[in-house]
């Protein structure tokens, strides 16, 4: 088995064209900011439904081979040095439809999307059923980045609340129901954004890039 890609290359704080806002956005103004728009998902969910494959295999894919575009998206700090990883891991929950609960689940990102379905399936062949706040009983890399679903309802604004200040600075991405619109299936998609690290130009590209991929799935479904 390949090893987990937990690559960390750190910043050097004093040439690093971001510093004075990410000093301004972490020390003197500490902001984040929330984004939601609408994805069409209709190609995308049409040759998953061909090939019978789980949508939300499809989705987590997407965005974590977006993540991987864009560097601003994958800072974090490790062992008190300021870096960028490689890749996000997509951390994402699955729902426990005899109690209501939920767990918490994570899967290897590959840039290969047949091997990452291959991935989450086994994930969710061993784990699934595991109930707790974390379903896979094996310690979760630095890497890690909330991509979640609500497929309950379609919202226009979704916002978590963190209850501390973070030292990680990956954006926190939660899609919602779809809906139909038009002859076309639309899912809300909602994206969290640190200021310090990303403004609206970079979570306009991340949200650019998933729509790009979802509008052409014949370029990787089948890679």
């Amino acid at each position: 088995m390949q090893e987990l890609n937990t690559t960390f290359h750190p910043i050097n704080f004093e040439t690093w064209e971001r510093r004075q806002y990410f000093y301004y956005f972490t020390k003197m103004l500490p902001t984040g900011y929330s984004l939601t728009v609408e994805i069409d998902i209709t190609e995308t969910r049409n040759a998953a439904k061909e090939r019978g494959i789980p949508f939300m295999a499809a989705y987590l894919y997407v965005v974590s081979r977006q993540l991987s575009a864009q560097p601003e998206m994958r800072i974090s700090t490790l062992d008190n040095q300021l870096g960028t990883f490689d890749v996000l891991h997509p951390s994402y929950a699955v729902f426990h439809d005899n109690d209501k609960t939920i767990s918490n689940m994570w899967t290897e990102y590959s840039p290969s999307f047949i091997s990452f379905l291959a991935q989450y399936l086994n994930d969710r062949t061993l784990y699934a059923e595991n109930h707790g706040p974390s379903a896979k009983p094996i310690a979760p890399p630095p890497n890690l980045c909330m991509v979640g679903m609500l497929p309950w309802v379609s919202f226009t604004h979704y916002s978590p609340v963190p209850y501390q200040q973070s030292d990680c600075y990956f954006p926190v991405i939660e899609a919602g129901k779809f809906f139909e619109q038009n002859g076309r299936t639309q899912m809300p998609l909602s994206v969290m954004a640190q200021h310090a690290v990303a403004d609206g130009y970079h979570t306009s590209t991340l949200f650019n890039g998933i729509q790009a991929a979802f509008l052409s799935p014949q370029e990787w479904i089948d890679q």
